[in-house]
């Protein structure tokens, strides 16, 4: 007993030594390293930390990779690291140990993430690889009326320099190629907008992180189905909208960009944003709403559309109220002898007021974006434009090849109420059909009015109240239109009369 109570004293003894040892070294070399600092010059520390690094490599058995948050010049976010958080969060946060949770709106489901500098460990083939997640943030802590520099995040994978070739050659294609098949199975449609003046600080798509785009999820039920209009031109968009999401190929072989556009126009209350809508349901695509009077200028609307992404459907509605895209062009000003020119003039003055309340991106900035050298970044996109007055539009902006189809979105005819009939009463046909289809023949109403009287609104409604609901309407819309053309030729007539006078 007295012997093992020595031996513990013996062996205590021994180890405070060998920490004051310790201390004594490091305290040493901390002295040693600010001599070094202090009296070394400048040069002479750099070789000296140069030839230091290479000893370091020569003995260190691990190589590193770094995968950056964003590549280049920051203007898109990288591919290569979207695909390693996927994996990541998908296969090893059971044994990570610090976690980030978020929820998605109108979503119940927790998604758990790596948080930043917890390592993981991942295994291929028999290989062993370390994963760490981490962020650089910026030194300068000064006061600015600038926004503040970004976070850099960025994934390091770490394995043992003899796997080199098989972890360059197959594991990093292995987890890009597992990445994006998670991201098919996971992906939530979006429903993205731009900010504000986005394009001046940050990138990125998505309102984490300071993105240009601000997104929700898209959840818009209408289909094709139940949109209200003539049943042929409807096929003959679906199929065209089938086969572009299905012609990469084709598109590469004649040498063209992999788009198409969609000029969308017709009074106020026709369906054009429905059928946005139903054409993102039908092909799975995401729909960025751009704003143009929120984009400052040409640049920014240029790093707006280089951070969209393929499968998607770019949407610019009421375009002639957004930016100057009418059919006059400055050439023909020219031609106009004084007297028109000076109105012409005035009327430029006040649409140039009207332009700075606007927008500065041109019409010249919005034709070589859609359709230049920039719109193939990325590939597979619809771009859409919607309007109330197309003929207002220049043709330079319309013409086939930006616009592939025209649509026109018109009045509701007889086929489309028996689409809104079915929709909102569920009826096929009924004995007051025949009148309905005589007065629309005969009087004009958009397929949003006609809607909103077939919409029951209390629980004692029926399909013949809500008829006769809409008939009365459509018999209202009629008296006012031939009082109306009454009131025309009264007006003729005085005309006339007073011509004679």
């Amino acid at each position: 007993m007295i012997s093992l109570t020595a031996q513990t004293e013996r062996m205590a003894e021994s180890l405070a030594a060998m920490a004051a040892q310790t201390g004594t070294a490091l305290a040493g070399l901390t002295v040693m390293f600010a001599m070094f600092q202090n009296y070394f010059p400048c040069e002479l520390r750099n070789i000296i930390m140069e030839c230091y690094e290479k000893l370091v490599n020569f003995v260190y058995p691990y190589i590193q990779i770094t995968f950056p948050e964003f590549q280049g010049d920051g203007f898109r976010r990288s591919k290569a690291y979207s695909a390693i958080e996927r994996y990541l969060n998908s296969n090893s946060t059971k044994q990570a140990k610090r976690l980030q949770a978020y929820v998605f709106d109108d979503c119940d489901a927790v998604v758990l993430s790596v948080a930043n500098n917890e390592e993981v460990t991942d295994e291929f083939k028999g290989i062993k690889v370390w994963w760490t997640s981490s962020e650089h943030s910026p030194n300068k802590q000064s006061i600015s009326f600038w926004p503040r520099e970004d976070e850099k995040k960025y994934f390091r994978l770490t394995f043992y320099r003899k796997y080199r070739h098989r972890i360059t050659a197959e594991y990093i294609k292995h987890v890009m190629e597992e990445g994006k098949a998670i991201t098919v199975q996971e992906r939530r449609r979006k429903l993205c907008t731009n900010k504000a003046g986005g394009g001046a600080s940050g990138t990125g798509c998505g309102s984490r992180g300071g993105g240009i785009w601000s997104e929700v999820v898209f959840e818009h039920p209408a289909t094709f189905a139940t949109l209200a209009m003539d049943p042929i031109r409807k096929e003959q968009i679906v199929k065209d909208l089938m086969y572009f999401s299905k012609s990469e190929d084709y598109y590469k072989n004649v040498g063209k960009a992999w788009k198409r556009g969609y000029l969308l126009y017709g009074p106020p209350g026709t369906g054009k944003s429905t059928m946005i809508a139903a054409m993102a349901n039908l092909l799975q695509y995401d729909v960025f709403d751009l704003e143009l009077t929120a984009v400052e200028n040409n640049t920014e609307l240029r790093k707006l559309l280089i951070n969209t992404t393929s499968k998607s459907i770019i949407v610019i509605e009421d375009i002639d109220c957004s930016i100057d895209v009418t059919a006059k062009r400055d050439d023909e000003d020219e031609e106009e002898d004084e007297e028109d020119a000076e109105q012409k003039n005035s009327v430029n003055e006040e649409k140039k007021k009207k332009k700075k309340k606007r927008s500065k991106v041109t019409l010249s900035g919005l034709l070589n974006t859609i359709d230049g050298l920039w719109s193939a970044c990325p590939g597979e996109r619809i771009i859409v434009f919607t309007t109330n007055h197309v003929e207002k539009l220049d043709k330079a902006l319309i013409r086939r090849g930006r616009m592939d189809e025209h649509i026109e979105l018109s009045y509701c005819g007889f086929e489309a109420f028996k689409i809104l009939a079915k929709n909102y009463l569920e009826v096929d046909s009924h004995e007051l059909f025949a009148k309905i289809r005589q007065l629309l023949n005969e009087t004009e109403m958009s397929p949003a009015d006609v809607a909103d009287k077939l919409m029951r609104k209390s629980d004692g409604e029926d399909a013949d109240g809500n008829l006769m609901r809409l008939i009365k309407a459509l018999e209202e819309v009629q008296e006012k239109k031939k009082a109306a053309k009454l009131e025309e030729k009264e007006k003729i007539r005085e005309m006339r009369v007073a011509i004679k006078l």
